[in-house]
């Protein structure tokens, strides 16, 4: 299943390990030689770890064949265990825009995160999907217990979710994220003023260098072909709103995307939009930026719309839902700035 803004996790997800080579270190495969100073760790996750560029020599990614030198300082990334997570039910409210038998859709508030994982074990959509409708179906291909998922938002991203109550239903929407026929609307105010509509087309994967975030690599190099088309609804000057439409589905595909034409989001910590990119030196411009972050949780992203086929009337199912009024109350500022200061733009 494809997925829009896959929440990736803390650093908790992994465990570090560094290890500097004796000088009299012989020369020795590096999988052989990690082997029997990890504990609990075979031959072959070290060389998958090894595949994803998360075994280093001195700095650098190294294949598993490569002979560890006296003083090599090695360094290895590797995914602590599965946690067998216990799902509680907790009496959450759920904002509820449409329920049959087979779906619900509702609108998910931008605070909470969708599933339960490490560092956020309770206070989750999933809690509250199992309580207010029991027993959901779960896919068997995910590392965590899912009930009911098909796709997800990240913590600080609200917005129209589907949820599926039967297998058939989890089924038949999960094909139709995996063939990108779901058809699915965001709202982002990003930094600068975007000249002109566009798309955006880039293989996505996990950072080489920092695995809570995603980049940019050449096609065919590495990550997942991703594209992202955006259209300008209201410039401000020094950001605009967008509404992109994703035609691929990627972990953090928009911020990615419009981080990588220059353009990251108001307010996006992890991709560099928490800072004032562009506008003033003025004291009071600095006080207006640092007054509207402070409305938003984190990057300004709104699942505006979602529209699927029914899994099981096969009709066609449209919802939308407007931004959260803190999200509204940062763009009246933002109108209320222009026409203040539009001679200075």
């Amino acid at each position: 299943m494809t997925e829009e803004n896959e929440e990736i996790g803390d650093e908790e997800l992994y465990e570090h390990h560094r290890i500097v080579c004796d000088p009299g270190q012989t020369a020795i495969r590096a999988d052989l030689f990690l082997k029997d100073r990890l504990a609990n760790t075979s031959r072959n996750q070290i060389q998958e770890a090894a595949k994803a560029g998360f075994v280093k020599a001195n700095g650098q990614p190294i294949k598993s064949n490569y002979k560890v030198k006296p003083e090599d300082v090695l360094t290895v990334e590797l995914p602590y265990p599965v946690r067998n997570l216990e799902l509680i039910p907790e009496d959450i409210p759920l904002d509820i825009l449409y329920e049959d038998d087979a779906i619900v859709v509702l609108n998910k508030p931008t605070e909470i995160v969708v599933h339960p994982g490490y560092g956020n074990y309770s206070g989750t959509l999933v809690n509250a999907l199992i309580f207010h409708f029991g027993n959901l179906p779960s896919s068997d291909n995910q590392p965590e217990p899912r009930p009911g998922l098909v796709h997800r938002l990240d913590k600080n991203t609200s917005g129209v979710m589907v949820v599926g109550k039967t297998e058939e239903a989890m089924m038949k929407l999960g094909e139709q994220f995996y063939h990108r026929t779901i058809e699915r609307k965001y709202r982002a105010l990003v930094w600068g003023d975007i000249e002109e509509d566009g798309t955006v087309t880039g293989h996505l994967g996990r950072s080489l260098k920092n695995r809570k975030v995603m980049t940019v690599f050449p096609d065919g190099d590495y990550g997942k072909h991703a594209v992202t088309h955006y259209r300008v609804i209201k410039r401000y000057g020094y950001v605009t709103l967008v509404e992109c439409q994703l035609e691929t589905g990627r972990t953090h595909q928009i911020r990615v995307h419009m981080q990588h034409i220059k353009h990251p989001l108001f307010n996006d910590k992890e991709y560099g939009g928490d800072k004032i990119l562009k506008g003033t030196t003025f004291t009071k411009y600095k006080q207006f930026i640092e007054n509207s972050f402070k409305l938003l949780p984190g990057q300004a992203l709104h699942a505006f719309s979602l529209g699927f086929t029914h899994p099981t009337t096969g009709e066609w199912m449209y919802f939308e839902k407007e931004m959260p009024d803190n999200y509204l109350e940062v763009l009246d500022r933002w109108e209320k700035y222009i026409t203040t200061y539009k001679d200075s733009f």
